[in-house]
Parts: structure tokens; C-alpha cells; sequence
């Protein structure tokens, strides 16, 4: 259909090129003008008269031409690299809030300086995003010097730890970050461009949320993100939320119990396994078996719900988390591995019992579970920002993902040089020895031809068994995988070496460009004749040991060779036995494989097995995009509930909006106080429990009582008068404790009051968001309930919130009484303060059962007359479950 409309209107995406090619050539014509500036000074001059411009009423847009002819000048005199026109495209794309899709060695780093520097005029600071904290660091110590000539601050972010390129180039440095100076985290935030990882970005706005002192805050705005790789970071690993959290109760032995359980359960006769979506279900066999070793009657009883959730995490450890594959073990602990860039994900752990089920199965240290006390899915963070761009060498395949969930554009941009890698099509095997044997055979033929090649695998487990049988053979290689990653800068910059043989998972040259001939540490000369040599031999050669899940991530691999116009060749081996087939195709494939007939050792062609991968693959991904898309659906919820959450957080450390809303709070509780009592009727039992509640607020005294009898008849001059009272107490309050205590008091049961609450909201929804897919059962939409039941529980919290500030506020242990009582409130105040995390209350070691549901204005079932939000709030409640 796309190619119908494409013939009939013409290439969208050649008509975006085609419009933007009359900026570059502006920027061209600007091009001598700058050649001609005689010092550093001309370019810092010229980048404040741009910032002046835009303060006086220019747009970003206006000043353009002259912004990238800047960059492109002093890039030259820094770098010795000038960009080229499709560079310049590529940058005024990302300036537009779009993808720019940019083939492996077209120099991506580079164009990011362009939209960086323009948008750093504005005086709102630029988060350039990295996969890893090393290209972090050397993409601001390499690209750095540019925006520093230009007079901008460059920063960078590290895993505990940030830094600053000095204002100066610092003498005799020998590169390799040398330049960089450690500063703090706010410093490093205040520089015009800062690069840093995806998940240092998301964990400092999380933090920043969690901060009792507003000089603690560290990020300012969020305006402008360029993030590279944006396919790994926005799609791959949008699944993974990233969460801050603190232990719960030590269950260790209790996995370990059903980790040995588990081991006594067979495949098909007591449980079955989706392979698929990573789910199993016990059989009447295997709850019998459970059953009788427990000693239990009844699995599936109410008081037994923890014990299927620990055994279905056992036995989905034993059988769909493979060391080696999923996870590796590092220094006795478990760490996961991506599965699509084969990097180790540090510090990342399963949610819901899962990873303690893998270190109980490994027989590791079993590390206690954890309570969230802050979460955001990187879907969610990054469309915080005003504006969003990114750079792949790959992502037309995820358009519509990147346009439904982030709404960006795709833009391809042309190649600097005309593609010339040739793509053999696949050869496809009957079983997995076959295939390997003939890769084996492959690689010694290209070897003893001096060709360099690249192997490319879909996990750890698989490099190494590719690894073993290529020594067996006699052949020497490097691998690259998550165990070596310290290493891949060095291997990958070698493997376009004459007769090395690279064998590296699918994190293979990210970031590095694989140089044909080797790196340029060697003399000019020396690695011309190097590199000419292997050009004449055809460039380097990919293989790829099996068709991954995703397009994208072959396509990536592919990428790594024919970079810059260089020859190459490309194919992929499979079998009818890889992962991809068995889950998503594999019975089609065999019987087509039985149809033609030959024997297991020789592979064939065939367009029918060609178009079975590619649905196979187009199944997978679309799987995962609705996995995905349905985590935004869900976290949609919470955001909702967090953006509200974190600006009542941000009140609290504004002077004047903090009392505004105490206040607000204070009096509106005064109003549902007399809309409760006094709705229907007013008497002396009504006045009695209203003055009970009332005293919780606010120590009252019996004229105090006496003048509420007076006017209980009418509600609105009751509500007036309790907001005189609160009123009086307020300033008598702010008079007792001097302005700065009086601040401090306020932001400090503001703050506890939303952190206490909230973390244990994040325990109840994650709780009912585990369950939520029964309402399946009942023909409800699971989304729907939990859309309808979360806002329910958000109305609850915001109240829970509200009341406890509220009965709060004015005991401070103050004597309202006494007009000399300073002194003793400030002692109180002091004492009063602990760390906001002391006092998390974090909602887990008791279960809740969880019966009709009780309205907030329903009287309370526990007998004592109280509206049930009111008598709940006691600890004498009965009611509470």
C-alpha cells in the first residue's frame, strides 16, 4: 500500500530532503565568511550576539544557518572533520524534534553537535543521551572542544559521579578524558550541554523528587533531549522501568524452599509452559504433588496466595531464565543481560520476587525484596521533554511505534557515499549442528583468504558455543559479549584486521566503528597499505549465526560493514532449530524443509522459508510493540497520579504556594468536617464527635466547643468560623517558631506526609496491577478496572494525605496559650525532624483481605457512629483490615 501511494505521490522522505537542501546550501554560502575569523574571540562574540538575538525576540529556527556554519567552522579547526551536507541534514532533522535515521559510520556523534549548540542559545541547558557511561565520556571529551571554542559549558554524567570540561583546554593532555574535572551534580546540570545515560538522566528526576532541601534538586527543565541509539533506548528497553526502593521482610529461606521444590517438578506432567509470553500453568498433577509436600489442603486457599506466587517464579527460573542467556553471574551475584544489545544491565534487577528466584535456583546470596519508593518507565521520562530527537543507524522498521507513542517522525538520511555491500540472501539448515558446521567451515575459508569477518549471535550462551567449536577447529578469534564488555572499544577496533575473526553478541560495535585495515595507531602509511589490502579482498564480511527476534537488530548488524561507501558482504545461517523458529514458526519451516527433501548438511534458498523468518520476525515484533504499548497504556495511570504527586512536592519548596496550599487543606478539611457531621441534622451526639474530630486539628478548648454548639443550624457561617480559628492558629504559629523554623515545619509535614503515603500508594497499585488481568475472567477490560479502581485509590491517598497534614500542622508541641513559647517550639520542631525516608511507612508484612467495599461517607462497620474515612484514621478502629 505505502509503495501505491509512494509511486503515485512520490517518496514522502525524499520530498523532507529535498526542502531542506536549500538551508545546507545557506549554510554553505556562510562557509567563507567564517573561514575568515582570525581567533577564538570572533566565535565567542558571535555566539553571544546570537544568544542577544534570541532574547530580543529571533527563534531558534531564525538564527539556523548561522548557528551550523559556526559549528561546521570551528569543528574544523578543532576536529579536522568538516561536516558534510547529508550531516548537516541530519542535524537540522534532529533540530525539529525527529529521528534521524543515519547508516552505521556516517558520523551521528558529530551531527549531534549541531542541534546541541543551536539549542544551547536559548540559555535552556541540552541532554545529549548515551547507551553506556563510557560513550558519555567520550563523547563529551571528544565533541567538548567544539562547543568550548564557542564559549558553552560541557558537562558530563557518570554513575555516581559527574563532570565539567574545564573553560580552558588544559596543556600536554593526552586525550582519553584526561580534560574532564570532576564537579558536583548541580554544577554539572547547569552546564549549556551535558551528556549522560538514559538511566543517570531518569534516576536524578526521580531523586530530585524525593529531596527534602531544595538545593538538593539538581535537574532544573527538561527542554531539549537528543538521545543516540534512540531504538535501544526508546523501544528496547522501554519495558524496564526505572525504580528506586529499599528492603522488606528477609524471605531467603523461603526461596530457597521452593527453588528445591521446583527442581522436583517435571515439564508437561506438572506444569506447562508458554514459552511465548514466559507464563506456566500447574496441572491437577503438580498441585497434588505440591500440595502433599507442603502439607496443605487446598493450593489455591486465600491464605496460601504467596506460596503459587513463590513456586511459579521457581519454576519460571528453572525454565525461561537460562544463566548465560538471561542473566550471568558476576562476583556471586546475578546481573541481567540484554537481550538486545548483549550489554550487562548493572544494578537492574527482576520485579516481583523473580530475581531472588534465580539467585535461590543459582544457590547465590539471596538478596532481600524491595519496597518502591519512586518509578518511571523511560517512555514516560523522556516525554517529559519539551522537545525530543534522536539518531540510529535503525529505525524505519519501529516507524509507527515512534510515531504512536512518542509521535516522531522518522527521517532517512541519504549516505554520504553510495551503498555498495552486497547482501547474500539466507541459507537455512535443517538443525542447529549443520548450520554451526557450516559457519565453522565459512569462517576458516574467509580467514586463510585474509578477509576479516564479524560474527554476530543472539546470546552469550551462543558465542561461546560458537567459540569452542571455531578453537576446536583451529581457529583463532576474539568474542565479544556482556563477560568481555570492558574490552569491546579495543576488539571491535581491530576487527577489520586482515584474517580476524570477531565472534560478538548483538551489543557488537556500538559506538565503535569496525576501520578496515585496523585502527589508525599505526604509522599513515603502514595503515593505508592495510586498509587498501583488505578493499581489495572485499571489505569486511558479516555473518550472522541466527536471524534475531527483531529486524532492526539484524539490520544493525549489517550495518557494521560496508560503512562510509567501503565493500562488504552480509548473509545469515539458521535453522529450523533456532529460538526464533521454534516459538514463532518452526513447525511451518520444518514441513517445508521435509517438502524439498535433501539431506540435514545442505542448506537451501528458498523464498517460502525467506518469507516464513520474515513473518516470523514481524509476529515477534509485533508482540512486543503491544506489550509495550500496553505498559504505556498502564504507566499512563500512575503518570497521571505521579505529575500531580511531584508538583504538590514542588509547592513545598515555594515560600509563599506552600502556606497557600497548607492552608487550602486545612480549611478545606474543616468543610468536609461539617458537611459530615451536619449534612442532615445537627444534635448533641453530632457536636460532640465533630468537636472530637475537630481537636485533632487543633487543640480547641471548651468556649471553643460552646460557640460550635452555637452554630451548628447553619453549616456556612460554622465553615467561616472554623477558618477564622485556623486562620488565628496559623499566624500564631508562624509568630511561635520565627519565619525560617515556621517554613521548615510546614515543608517538612508537607513532604513526610506526601512521601509516607505515596510509597505505599506505589505498593497498592503494583499490587493491584499484578492482578488486575482476572477482571479478564469477569468479560471486563483489565485496563478499564484498573483506570477506574487507580483513581479511586488516588481520591483515597490525596485524602490520606490531606488529613494527615492537616491533624499535623499545629502540634508541634507549641502552647498556643502562651505568647513566650518560641523557645519550647523550636525545640520540638528539632527534635520532630528526621530523614523523610525514616518515616516511610512501606505498606509491606501484612496481608489485607480485601471484602465489600466500604464508602468513604458509608458509617463505619466497627460500631462507633463515625463516617467509615474518619473512624479508619483511628487506631481503635475495628474495621481496619
Amino acid at each position: 500500500m505505502v509503495d501505491i501511494f509512494s509511486k503515485i505521490f512520490g517518496d514522502p522522505n525524499k520530498k523532507i530532503i529535498r526542502n531542506l537542501s536549500s538551508m545546507v546550501s545557506e549554510i554553505n554560502d556562510l562557509e567563507k565568511v567564517y573561514e575568515g575569523f582570525s581567533s577564538q574571540n570572533d566565535f565567542i562574540v558571535k555566539t553571544e550576539e546570537l544568544k542577544n538575538r534570541i532574547l530580543n525576540g529571533e527563534t531558534l529556527d531564525d538564527i539556523l544557518v548561522e548557528a551550523y556554519a559556526l559549528v561546521r567552522e570551528v569543528s574544523k579547526r578543532i576536529l579536522g572533520q568538516r561536516h558534510y551536507d547529508v550531516q548537516l541534514i541530519g542535524g537540522i532533522v534532529l533540530h525539529q524534534g525527529k529521528i534521524a535515521e543515519m547508516k552505521t559510520g556516517e558520523g551521528k556523534t558529530l551531527v549531534a553537535t549541531l542541534p546541541s549548540y543551536l539549542n544551547a542559545l536559548s540559555g535552556h541547558g541540552v541532554h545529549v543521551v548515551t547507551v553506556n557511561d563510557y560513550l558519555s565520556k567520550r563523547d563529551a571529551s571528544w565533541m567538548g572542544p567544539i562547543h568550548r571554542f564557542l564559549g558553552l559549558k560541557v558537562g558530563c554524567l557518570q554513575q555516581d559521579k559527574s563532570f565539567m570540561l574545564p573553560e580552558k583546554p588544559v596543556e600536554n593532555s593526552k586525550g582519553d578524558f584526561e580534560e574532564l574535572i570532576e564537579v558536583e551534580r548541580n554544577i554539572a546540570y547547569s552546564c549549556d550541554i551535558l551528556y549522560g545515560t538514559n538511566n543517570e538522566f531518569g534516576f536524578d528526576y526521580l531523586r530530585d523528587n524525593m529531596v527534602d532541601l531544595k538545593s538538593r534538586i539538581v535537574q532544573k527543565e527538561h527542554v531539549f533531549a537528543i538521545v543516540d541509539e534512540v531504538d535501544n533506548i526508546l523501544i528496547d528497553e522501554a519495558r524496564t522501568p526505572l525504580i528506586i526502593s529499599g528492603p522488606v521482610k528477609d524471605r531467603g529461606q523461603d526461596y530457597k524452599k521452593f527453588a528445591h521444590l521446583a527442581r522436583t517438578l517435571h515439564l508437561d506432567e506438572d506444569f506447562t509452559s508458554d514459552e511465548k509470553n514466559r507464563t506456566i500453568n500447574l496441572t491437577e498433577e503438580g498441585i497434588n504433588k505440591i500440595e502433599k509436600t507442603l502439607n496443605i489442603s487446598n493450593l489455591y486457599d486465600q491464605e496460601n496466595f504467596g506460596v503459587t506466587h513463590f513456586i511459579e517464579n521457581a519454576i519460571k527460573a528453572n525454565i525461561h531464565y537460562i544463566k548465560d542467556r538471561e542473566y550471568v553471574i558476576n562476583d556471586g551475584q546475578v546481573v541481567l543481560v540484554d537481550e538486545f544489545t548483549g550489554r550487562l544491565m548493572e544494578g537492574r534487577r527482576y520485579s516481583d520476587g523473580l530475581h531472588q528466584a534465580i539467585e535461590a535456583k543459582e544457590n547465590l546470596k539471596i538478596q532481600r525484596e524491595s519496597a518502591t519508593y519512586a518509578t518511571i518507565t523511560l517512555q514516560n521520562y523522556f516525554r517529559i521533554y519539551s522537545k525530543l530527537s534522536g539518531m540510529t543507524g535503525t529505525a524505519s522498521t519501529e516507524a509507527e511505534e515512534f510515531d504512536k507513542i512518542y509521535a516522531l517522525d522518522v527521517v532517512q538520511i541519504p549516505t554520504h557515499r553510495p551503498n555498495i555491500r552486497e547482501d547474500v540472501p539466507d541459507l537455512i539448515f535443517n538443525s542447529e549442528k549443520s548450520k554451526f558446521n557450516a559457519l565453522v567451515k565459512k569462517i576458516k575459508d574467509l580467514q586463510k583468504s585474509g578477509q576479516p569477518v564479524l560474527v554476530g549471535t543472539t546470546s552469550i550462551e551462543k558465542s561461546e558455543l560458537l567459540s569452542n567449536l571455531l578453537r576446536r577447529n583451529g581457529v583463532n578469534h576474539q568474542v565479544l559479549n556482556a563477560k568481555q564488555h570492558e574490552k569491546e572499544a579495543v576488539i571491535i577496533a581491530d576487527a577489520g584486521k586482515e584474517g580476524t575473526v570477531t565472534v560478538a553478541t548483538n551489543m557488537a560495535g556500538r559506538g565503535t566503528d569496525i576501520i578496515l585495515g585496523g585502527s589508525k595507531g599505526v604509522e599513515e602509511k603502514e595503515w593505508e597499505v592495510n586498509h587498501q589490502k583488505i578493499l581489495d579482498l572485499g571489505g569486511l564480511v558479516i555473518l550472522g549465526s541466527e536471524r534475531h527476534e527483531s529486524r532492526r537488530i539484524d539490520n544493525q548488524l549489517r550495518g557494521r560493514a560496508g560503512r562510509q561507501g567501503d565493500p562488504g558482504g552480509t548473509q545469515f545461517y539458521i535453522s529450523a532449530e533456532d529460538d526464533l523458529m521454534k516459538r514463532f514458526g518452526g513447525d511451518r519451516i520444518q514441513s517445508i524443509m521435509n517438502m524439498v527433501g535433501l539431506d540435514e548438511e545442505t542448506p537451501i534458498e528458498n523464498k517460502l522459508l525467506t518469507r516464513a523468518v520474515e513473518s516470523a520476525q514481524s509476529k515477534v515484533e509485533g508482540f512486543h510493540f503491544e506489550i509495550r504499548k500496553t505498559l504505556v497504556d498502564y504507566d499512563d495511570v500512575i503518570n497521571t497520579q505521579r505529575e500531580i504527586i511531584y508538583k504538590l512536592r514542588k509547592q513545598a519548596f515555594s515560600d509563599d504556594l506552600l502556606k497557600e496550599r497548607i492552608l487550602d487543606i486545612i480549611h478545606n478539611e474543616a468543610e468536609d468536617l461539617v458537611a459530615d457531621f451536619y449534612r442532615s441534622d445537627s444534635n448533641k451526639e453530632n457536636n460532640n464527635l465533630f468537636f472530637q474530630e475537630f481537636s485533632k486539628i487543633i487543640p480547641s478548648s471548651k468556649s471553643d466547643f460552646k460557640m460550635i454548639e452555637n452554630l451548628t443550624g447553619d453549616s456556612s457561617a460554622l465553615s467561616e468560623k472554623l477558618h477564622q480559628i485556623m486562620d488565628n492558629q496559623f499566624d500564631l504559629l508562624k509568630e511561635n517558631l520565627q519565619p525560617d523554623k515556621f517554613d521548615g515545619w510546614l515543608r517538612f509535614v508537607l513532604l513526610r506526609s506526601i512521601d509516607s503515603h505515596w510509597v505505599e500508594h506505589l505498593t497498592i497499585m503494583d499490587n493491584m496491577r499484578q492482578g488486575i488481568g482476572l477482571q479478564a475472567a469477569g468479560q471486563r477490560d483489565p485496563l478499564v478496572q484498573y483506570k477506574t479502581i487507580g483513581f479511586q485509590m488516588f481520591e483515597d491517598l490525596m485524602f490520606r494525605i490531606n488529613r494527615d497534614i492537616s491533624r499535623t500542622i499545629f502540634n508541634v508541641g507549641i502552647n498556643f496559650d502562651s505568647p513566650n513559647s518560641s523557645r519550647n517550639s523550636n525545640e520540638s520542631l528539632n527534635s520532630s525532624k528526621r530523614s523523610l525516608m525514616d518515616d516511610v511507612n512501606l505498606g509491606h508484612g501484612e496481608k489485607r483481605i480485601i471484602g465489600k467495599k466500604i464508602g468513604r461517607n458509608d458509617p463505619c462497620p466497627c460500631g462507633s457512629g463515625k463516617k467509615y474515612k474518619r473512624c479508619t484514621a483511628t487506631e481503635t478502629c475495628g474495621a481496619k483490615v
